[in-house]
């Protein structure tokens, strides 16, 4: 019996094995199938891609800096494009954009702009014979490549084909092509695939061709999703981008995507829930624009959907950004992310780097020409949505109070988003404020000074999305978060109202420069910063990298003008005599690098509290840090973490491989060549990593690594390794994770399969402001206030109890923990008075809980100073 199984195995294989090389290799390039126009005629002085490169385009992927070789190459041939940069990587590589219109308009470009501009005034007129402005972002996320490939093929046809259709496109049009908008995160990919990809090409899934590695190209430098930074333009990507589009703010706009190579091609209309303040017209105007793709598509036969999977509900996509900017925003999807050059997908059909070109291409064409014939109703369109008058919210303004930490961040936001803000030039009172911690309406007083934003403007649309406290949610299932409230997400002071500004003002153009100074620079005693300060973590780090010893405070103090909250850093001379002859000019170089405030002191007698030489206070050094990444830890939040530390703070931290616990056992992190010492590192950082942490911390390293902490080490656990540290997941501690229970209700047992997605969704809470309360005498919670908003990804918390020190907790009433978005009513009251935020002491050391992302995206900045303590503060406490 045995005998007769081997057999028939070996001839199984055997068959295998000769099939798959009798089969035949998928066309790489299938032009019969996928053409490119080729029946178009063109100007011979413009280089086509494939004339420029050597190789038809989807025969190879090609390297950034081939790709704008070739756009300059068509902007030095052609007289209808004209490249432009306007912005470069962290990495440096160059942000480009192509403006592509005929050469009569090139002449009278900037006075066609400027024309086009005045329509943002409702009294300006409409000329239908103006060009329509189109713009299209590709490649935003790295590993999406086939964009940039499709692009240089919209750009050859726009720059050099003379057939009548092309020319009439040319005349009645000005199109932006932001032809690769995540340079590092496309090489990265591009990088890899080549040095991976076989001779024989490697079409089957399973093959190393389709399994990038950790982190992948999808982000950028510092392994962010550019994609939802459209609004708060942390990265430059997006910066320069914001600065470019505000320039052309045009009637309609397409951003390129990919999604799983199993899915066929998505175009417009998406899906609920939906921005419900965009105009009524917008989602039967994408429409129009969907069907255009569905037409050309069904010519050619190729599988798309549409109302499905995507809505565009948050408005930092490239899909919804421009909507809010008064355009018709679209998303395509093309099937294709890991196919490399080809892959079967689970259908059997081949898939081929060729034929998403060609999708992308046949949009783009089909949409140029679409905005072309319905140019009067788009130009009618985008004038009535930026006009005032048509707003639907009732919201006539926002106040934003000068003095909250990160107001300068959201004030520089706004100009950029071409916002027009003013500032209170006398006290003032507003009867009907919306307080945004409870939704109710107050009568606030308010100081000059303050910052006024307007809805009577034409930006309203974009201003009433990006500082409501919330808004409306046709359901819940959403792809995105269900909150981003600047004023939520920066732990502002401010309000909004619906009653009209009536204070006098005075225009803001820039951001109020915070200068640093230093009081008393030639002190005799010592120096206070205070904690609270938005730089305070910074200038920390420089006064560590200049040698300064420092304490930090446990509790307030004062000299009988100004108070220091429980936090503020401390520098004696006496602990630093070795800088007396340059302790004056270091500390002027720090405040004017970092913008706060230092105060010298003359004397260490403080007329309220301690002292500033008291035992009450404790000496910090620099912290030797670790951050784990490589799977199973997220990339995104790793980068987050990074970003925070690396590029914002200044403060050195170690990324480390966590899988290589996998091949070594603790203490040792590192491969052969760089060793790294679990005994050499002060502070752990493990990003959100789910349930794979497991594989990292196996229950036999336990005791090794509860050695490390007991003597001092710090581990700082957020999301999902947060929950891992619990007694329901490792019980590596005591420290219990409150959950929801199984859904185990009548309606849970025969929910239909059609709806399961949306019962489960409703569950589900999908980045959503809570109301949080801060224990501000824990130097966890140095610096900040004692109320914080705390994003919500998921649904845990931790059970407070005697040995866990609670710093966060949602506050306890079930009715007011809800500040903005959505969660569920069994939720809420699962999760109110529940510890997100504590320390657990072991030993000499701790493990910090963050069960909350503290600097989601970089922009909910609110909880951030949270991780900055944990690293920076409390290896010394």
């Amino acid at each position: 019996m045995k005998k007769r199984t081997y057999q028939g195995l070996f001839l199984f294989l055997a068959l295998f094995i000769a099939g798959s090389h009798l089969s035949a290799q998928p066309i790489l390039v299938d032009e019969k199938r996928f053409p490119l126009d080729p029946q178009l005629t063109y100007d011979a002085k413009v280089p086509s891609p494939e004339q420029f490169l050597g190789y038809k385009l989807g025969q190879e992927y090609t390297l950034y800096a081939h790709s704008v070789s070739y756009f300059k190459a068509l902007d030095a041939a052609s007289d209808r494009v004209t490249l432009n940069q306007y912005g470069q990587t962290y990495e440096g590589r160059p942000l480009i954009n192509l403006v592509i219109t005929s050469p009569k308009n090139h002449g009278n470009l900037e006075a066609l702009r400027q024309k086009h501009l005045k329509l943002l005034d409702p009294n300006a007129p409409i000329d239908k014979n103006d060009p329509i402005f189109v713009s299209m972002s590709y490649n935003i996320h790295g590993n999406e490549t086939s964009s940039t490939e499709a692009a240089m093929q919209v750009a050859y046809r726009l720059a050099s084909a003379t057939d009548e259709e092309t020319l009439k496109i040319l005349d009645n049009s000005v199109i932006v092509l932001y032809i690769c908008i995540n340079p590092d995160g496309r090489d990265r990919y591009i990088y890899w695939y080549k040095s991976a990809q076989r001779n024989v090409l490697g079409f089957e899934p399973r093959d190393y061709e389709h399994a990038e590695p950790w982190p992948g190209g999808r982000g950028n430098h510092y392994w962010f999703d550019v994609n939802r930074d459209w609004v708060w333009n942390i990265h430059p990507e997006t910066r320069g981008l914001i600065e470019e589009y505000q320039k052309w703010m045009p009637q309609a706009h397409v951003d390129y995507h990919e999604q799983g190579y199993n899915n066929n091609y998505f175009t417009m209309p998406g899906t609920t829930p939906r921005n419900k303040i965009l105009p009524d017209t917008y989602e039967a105007l994408s429409d129009t624009f969907g069907m255009a793709n569905v037409r050309e598509f069904d010519k050619h036969r190729i599988s798309y959907f549409t109302r499905d999977q995507f809505d565009f509900f948050f408005p930092g996509y490239g899909s919804s950004y421009p909507s809010v900017m008064g355009a018709i925003a679209m998303l395509v999807e093309q099937g294709g992310i890991g196919a490399g050059r080809a892959v079967e997908t689970d259908d059997g059909y081949v898939l081929t780097l060729r034929q998403r070109i060609f999708d992308h291409y046949t949009t783009s064409m089909a949409t140029i020409k679409k905005s072309i014939e319905r140019r009067e109703t788009l130009f009618q369109y985008s004038k009535n949505a930026w006009n005032p008058a048509s707003s639907k919210s009732p919201t006539q303004a926002y106040y934003l109070s000068a003095t909250s930490a990160y107001t300068n961040e959201i004030i520089t936001m706004l100009l950029r988003h071409g916002v027009k803000v003013e500032k209170a030039t006398q006290d003032f009172t507003v009867a009907d404020a919306k307080n945004y911690k409870t939704g109710q309406l107050i009568r606030k007083s308010l100081p000059a000074g303050t910052f006024v934003i307007s809805t009577q403007q034409a930006r309203h649309l974009f201003i009433n999305t990006i500082l409501e406290r919330s808004l409306a949610i046709e359901d819940s299932v959403m792809y995105d978060m269900a909150t981003w409230s600047a004023i939520i997400a920066y732990n502002l002071d401010g309000y909004s109202s619906n009653t009209k500004v009536s204070v006098a003002t005075s225009p803001v153009t820039t951001a109020p420069k915070i200068i640093g100074n230093v009081i008393n620079a030639k002190a005799q005693y010592g120096y206070v910063i205070d904690w609270k300060q938005r730089n305070a973590p910074q200038a920390l780090a420089q006064l560590w990298k200049k040698g300064y010893r420092v304490r930090v405070s446990d509790e307030s103090f004062g000299d009988g003008k100004t108070i220091f909250a429980a936090g503020a850093l401390i520098i004696l001379l006496e602990r630093n005599m070795d800088k007396l002859a340059v302790v004056a000019n270091d500390m002027q170089e720090i405040a004017t690098a970092t913008g706060i405030q230092i105060q010298g002191f003359d004397s260490g007698r403080m007329k309220v509290g301690m002292d500033l030489a008291s035992a009450r206070n404790t000496p910090v050094t620099a912290p030797r840090v670790a951050l784990l990444i490589d799977a199973p830890f997220s990339s995104t939040t790793a980068g987050q973490i990074t970003y925070l530390f690396d590029y914002e703070t200044g403060l050195p931290i170690q990324r480390i491989k966590g899988s290589n616990l996998q091949q070594t056992s603790l203490p040792k992190f590192g491969d052969r060549y760089g060793n790294a010492d679990l005994n050499d590192f002060d502070v752990l950082i493990l990003p959100d990593g789910g349930g794979g942490i497991g594989e990292v911390f196996k229950n036999e390293q336990f005791p090794i690594l509860r050695d490390w902490i007991s003597r001092g080490g710090v581990v700082v656990a957020t999301e999902g390794a947060a929950a891992f540290f619990t007694a329901n997941r490792s019980r590596f501690t005591d420290v219990k994770l409150v959950e929801p229970k199984r859904d185990t209700t009548e309606g849970a047992k025969f929910v239909s399969f059609v709806n399961r997605e949306d019962y489960y969704g409703k569950k589900r809470t999908p980045g959503t402001a809570l109301n949080g309360t801060l224990d501000v005498s824990h130097p966890l919670a140095f610096g900040m206030e004692n109320e914080v908003y705390t994003l919500k990804l998921d649904n845990t918390a931790l059970l407070p109890s005697a040995d866990l020190q609670t710093v966060g907790r949602y506050v306890n009433n079930v009715d007011k923990l809800l500040a903005a978005g959505y969660i569920s009513q069994d939720n809420q009251k699962m999760l109110a008075g529940n510890t997100f935020a504590g320390v657990l002491p072991l030993g000499k050391g701790k493990i910090v809980f963050l069960t909350d992302n503290t600097q989601y995206r970089m922009f909910w900045r609110g909880p951030s100073r949270m991780m900055q303590n944990a690293v920076m503060i409390l290896p010394g406490y």
